[in-house]
Formats: C-alpha cells, sequence, structure tokens
C-alpha cells in the first residue's frame, strides 16, 4: 500500500500544473513559496523526467512572452476502482484525468471478493492490453469503496448489505496488489466522489463542499478548504445515523431507532412499501408478491406514476432535505453535491430533496449553497479514485 507523506515543493509545482492546464512560471510563483531559481531548477527536472511538456507561449506584457506549462498526459497512467453495492466499475486514466477505457458492471448475490477480484484483474489487464500502456507505466489503483473501512491498513471492514457473501474483513488493497502488481490505496467512495467532484469544479475554486449519496446507505463526506474533513473513525455512514423521529423505526436489527437510514434509504423504502401493500393499499404492484418486489420495480412504478410509490418516494426524499438541511446548518457548504439512485429516479424526487433543504436553512436567503448532481455523476467515485492517488503519488 501506498505511504501518504506531505508533498515536496517539486510535486506541489506538478499539482499545480496539473490542476491548472497552461501554467506560467510567474503563476507559479504568486501561489507557491519558491525563489525564481528554485523554482527553475524545478520546472528542468520536470521536463527532463517527461512529467510536463513546455507547449507553447503565453500573451506578452511587454517583454519576451512567457513559456507555458502542462502536464504530459501519455507520461503515465493511473487506474480507479469502484467497489459498491449496486455496482462496480474500472477506469484508466491519463495524466489528465482523460478516461482511456471504463467498465461497470453490476453486483449480485455471485459477486464474492474472489469473483470481484478476478474480474478487477482480467479487466485491468485487457486495458492495459488495449491502450498499449505498459505496466511499468501505471502509478497504481486508487480505489473507492463501500465503508466502514480502515484507509491506512487497505482493509473493507463490515459493509452492510451486499448481495454477496464473504465482504468482512477485506484486505483489498493487499490482494489487488498481489494479482496486478501495482500499488493500491483505499478510501470510501463518499470521499473519493467528492474528490472527482472537486477537481472537475476546480475552475470555480470551491473550497467547502458537501457530498451526499442516498442509495442502499446513506454516505457523506465533507470538503473544507480543499481538503477532505476526516475524523478519529471512517465517518462515511454517520450522516445515516442521525436521529430524526425519537420515536421511529429501526432499520434492521442495529443502529439508532428513528435514524435517518430508517426512513431515507433503498433498504427501507422496500420495507415500508412492502408493508403497506400486505396492508392492502392498492397499487400497480399488487401482482407481485409483497416479498419480491424490489427498488427496480419501485422505479418503474414511480415512471408509471403510481400514486402510492410515489407518495412514498416523496415522503422518502422530503427526509432526506430535512437530513441534509440539518448537515448545512452545521457545516455551511458552498456547494451540496447529491447523488445516488434514490435521487436518480426521477428529477421531481431530487426537486423535493432541494425544496424542503432549502426551505429549513437557518440563514437562508442571506447564506444560500449551491445544488447540484455534480458534474461527474455516477462516475465520480470511480475518477476520485485515480485522483485521489495521482495527488498521494510521491515524484521519482
Amino acid at each position: 500500500m501506498m505511504n501518504v507523506k506531505h508533498p515536496t515543493i517539486k510535486k506541489q509545482v506538478f499539482d499545480f500544473i496539473i490542476r491548472n492546464g497552461l501554467v506560467s512560471k510567474a503563476a507559479l510563483m504568486d501561489r507557491l513559496t519558491v525563489t525564481s531559481t528554485s523554482l527553475s531548477r524545478l520546472l528542468e527536472e520536470l521536463l527532463s523526467d517527461g512529467l510536463i511538456l513546455a507547449s507553447e507561449l503565453g500573451r506578452s506584457t511587454g517583454g519576451r512572452k512567457p513559456i507555458l506549462y502542462r502536464v504530459n498526459p501519455e507520461h503515465r497512467a493511473v487506474f480507479g476502482l469502484e467497489i459498491s453495492r449496486f455496482s462496480s466499475s474500472i477506469g484508466l486514466y491519463d495524466m489528465n484525468l482523460k478516461p482511456l477505457a471504463f467498465e461497470r458492471w453490476k453486483m449480485d448475490e455471485r459477486m464474492t471478493p474472489e469473483r470481484l477480484l478476478a474480474k478487477i484483474t482480467q479487466l485491468a489487464e485487457h486495458m492495459m492490453s488495449e491502450c498499449q500502456i505498459e505496466r511499468e507505466k501505471i502509478i497504481g489503483i486508487g480505489i473507492g469503496a463501500v465503508g466502514p473501512l480502515s484507509r491506512e491498513d487497505g482493509i473493507m471492514l463490515k459493509p452492510r448489505y451486499f448481495p454477496a457473501e464473504g465482504w468482512s474483513n477485506v484486505p483489498i488493497c493487499e490482494l489487488l496488489e498481489q494479482r496486478l502488481g501495482l500499488p493500491a490505496l483505499l478510501d470510501n467512495g463518499a470521499n473519493t466522489a467528492i474528490i472527482g467532484e472537486h477537481w472537475a469544479l476546480r475552475n470555480e475554486e470551491v473550497k467547502h463542499m458537501l457530498y451526499v449519496h442516498a442509495g442502499v446507505g446513506l454516505r457523506t463526506s465533507m470538503m473544507s478548504g480543499g481538503q477532505i474533513v476526516r475524523g478519529a473513525v471512517d465517518m462515511e455512514g454517520s450522516f445515516g445515523q442521525m436521529i430524526i423521529q425519537t420515536d421511529g423505526p429501526r432499520l434492521g436489527d442495529e443502529g439508532n431507532y428513528g435514524a435517518l437510514e430508517a426512513l431515507v434509504s433503498i433498504p427501507a423504502l422496500e420495507k415500508k412499501i412492502r408493508s403497506q401493500l400486505k396492508l392492502g393499499r392498492e397499487s400497480s404492484l399488487k401482482g407481485i408478491p409483497p416479498e419480491d418486489i424490489q427498488f427496480d420495480a419501485l422505479q418503474k412504478a414511480y415512471s408509471q406514476k403510481d400514486a402510492f410509490v410515489t407518495e412514498q418516494f416523496l415522503q422518502t426524499a422530503t427526509y432526506l432535505g430535512i437530513g441534509i438541511a440539518n448537515l448545512i446548518n452545521i457545516l455551511h457548504p458552498e456547494a451540496v453535491i447529491l447523488g445516488g439512485p434514490l435521487v436518480k429516479v426521477h428529477k421531481s424526487i431530487y426537486d423535493t430533496v432541494i425544496q424542503v433543504a432549502r426551505s429549513n436553512i437557518y440563514y437562508s436567503p442571506q447564506y444560500e449553497p449551491k445544488f447540484t448532481q455534480g458534474q461527474l455523476t455516477e462516475d465520480a467515485v470511480t475518477a476520485g479514485a485515480a485522483i485521489m492517488l495521482l495527488q498521494e503519488w510521491e515524484l521519482n
């Protein structure tokens, strides 16, 4: 597993060039604490190593036109991997984080860790071959996975609701390093998603950002000052344990009673609709045995304007909006990115979440965060995992 260290000045120069595209020496001098002589030496080293290119001349302000530097996209490549409950994906990216190859697949009851590792290995080998990139050119593989997990040890600890068995205490980084011969770095998927979306919005210079993913569970991540906010433990699923109703239901046999996750999640929605149908509620789903009703059927019923299913989805969206408002009132982000299968069922659900959240922001209208479904949407976790590894990569 890769060791995470503070970046050197050379790495800071390289990272600034990657984030900003075409960069002059003057721009680097303005942003970094480095002398002109040292910066010239570092730029020469990066050019000599093939990491950057002196691509063109910028506009003159009276003297010689300045040289503009950019990253060499073909110097190396990096893998990004998402491991989630609904679907997983892997992408191969160049140094500009442009996807060279990408594959997504559904997770089912057969997708044990061993099967997933075999699939990832096969896809990674195929992508390297198809893109004609030698293994030595690959920096490594960044992984965004469902928590809880140990980032430092590279272990997925005990994720809930995986369709297949065997997903407890999986040393995913060690296993992938053995199979692929590449360094691996793990973080929870909410964190890699916000890293990816922050990258996509880098020209807007958003510093304080909140990411919420609503699906099988509720996953959140916060960025402040452009850095991930971390606690003493992996906090990805903590948002779901926010108590909304003190006398409310409990999801399964763990977690808080009246927790948001018991009111806003795919298992909670499926459970409530099955229960209501057994009590005789009218719905187009009545032809399906309640115990067989899954989220796919609920999405279809919503699209067909089933009144009962619509009511349940919009109630779920209302609770989610309240939960997000609670987070906003504590964290005060500039931007809120909302994703996940629950929100993507229909625009009306997303609109309801945002409307409820906005109406419960304490400092409104003086403080109005920007709401969005993101630039990268469902590919944010995979792309963000690749960006995370590239950010942690130590230059030789």
